[in-house]
């Protein structure tokens, strides 16, 4: 091995000079070489992109899988398929493992029981859940988490480098000023000295080649001091240019939560449509076993049925089993030619290009056609048409 002890003395020694700089400043002892102001303005604002970066990223993480173990399980489990430069296997969320288990239980139950059938449809949606989790953990990842996690572990890590060659060239600029500047004493006094000569005993007299010494180590600290100038500009502007890159990286970065807005709002507005559909099929299967010896009744959103009003429609007829229902089902057996005005209690967003988007608070134009799944309507807005949901709407007289 190739162990260079001179080499390996001077860096020992000039880590100590510089440490001793370092300190002496600290103290007040040494002057210190103050940065452009730009520049100083440039590492505020990086060391704050830098802070909050870390503080959203742990906390996104955090949001995304909230169980520590599992975060950092995940975390290792990146860093290992990353390093053999593999893809990362689909991880199964909880929600989907919720819907599985109950799948599971139904099979032992009894599908065909009241619970088991219970069971299969909750955990049928709950894996449906739990695949728009997984699809938005993916979107986080690729869109968000990934493009933050870059900046800190490379263009931080490339700027942070450069920040600690600025400051060892500054600490160097300092150490040949002061330098200098005792150099520039030492030779003004040499100066001096012949003043006293005559009355001062002769070995104190300083000689000729001594003040010629003096001189000549002024110049070399001097030119020492030009030289450590030039490389601190060099270095500051250096380290100007990237700092200056962090309004790019701002740029980036908003792109990226923007793309995590739109994930989100994609899963949420998945899980709604999910959670509306799962409210649906657990009333019909509420209304078959309160009606075991009858044909189904499909009942609407328990939650949005009581604000259904208005008198049944004209021509409807009464049954021993229609009196069982809620009054907000006879509301909504409208006639085939009949139209009504409804409000819109909430908004939806149109799956397909059958269904019509609502605006909560919107007055719409209502109408049933034969056939037609009894919790949906027509709606029509101007020259809009398309189906609408029954518990969405509050039926006008």
């Amino acid at each position: 091995m190739d162990f260079n002890v001179k080499k390996l003395a001077c860096g020992a020694g000039v880590f100590f000079t510089r440490a001793v700089q370092f300190t002496e400043e600290k103290l007040g002892q040494a002057e210190k070489t103050e940065l452009d102001p730009h520049l100083e303005n440039l590492i505020t604002r990086a060391d704050s992109t830098k802070n909050w970066t870390e503080k959203i990223l742990r906390q996104t993480e955090v949001l995304l899988q909230p169980n520590p173990i599992d975060h950092t399980g995940a975390r290792i489990e990146e860093f290992i398929y990353d390093k053999l430069d593999k893809k990362l296997p689909s991880r199964t969320t909880n929600t989907e493992l919720l819907g599985q288990y109950m799948l599971e239980a139904a099979n032992e139950f009894g599908p065909g029981t009241p619970y088991g059938s219970t069971l299969i449809t909750v955990g049928e949606y709950q894996k449906r859940l739990g695949g728009a989790e997984r699809d938005l953990l993916q979107a986080s990842a690729v869109g968000f988490l990934t493009p933050l996690r870059n900046f800190l572990e490379g263009d931080w890590r490339t700027i942070s480098k450069e920040r600690r060659l600025l400051e060892n060239r500054r600490l160097d600029l300092d150490i040949c000023k002061a330098r200098l500047k005792k150099a520039k004493l030492a030779e003004a006094k040499a100066a001096a000295a012949p003043d006293f000569q005559e009355t001062r005993p002769r070995n104190y007299v300083l000689s000729a080649s001594a003040s010629a010494l003096l001189s000549e180590e002024a110049d070399k600290a001097e030119h020492e001091l030009r030289v450590a100038q030039a490389e601190f500009d060099r270095q500051a502007e250096v380290t100007k240019l990237l700092l200056e890159g962090i309004g790019s990286t701002h740029l980036n970065h908003l792109r990226c939560l923007q793309d995590f807005a739109e994930a989100q709002a994609t899963y949420y507005a998945q899980c709604h449509h999910h959670m509306q559909d799962l409210q649906r099929e657990l009333s019909r299967c509420a209304n078959s076993i309160s009606t075991p010896h009858s044909a189904p009744v499909v009942c609407p959103d328990p939650v949005s049925s009581a604000f259904l009003s208005g008198p049944p429609s004209p021509g409807a007829s009464v049954s021993s089993l229609s009196s069982q229902r809620p009054l907000a089902m006879e509301q909504t057996q409208l006639p085939v030619t009949g139209t009504r005005k409804a409000k819109v209690l909430y908004d939806y967003e149109g799956h397909d290009g059958t269904e019509l988007s609502l605006l909560a608070d919107e007055l719409i134009t209502v109408h049933t056609v034969p056939g037609m799944d009894p919790d949906w309507l027509i709606g029509e807005r101007g020259n809009q048409k398309g189906k609408v949901p029954v518990t969405y709407l509050e039926l006008l007289s």
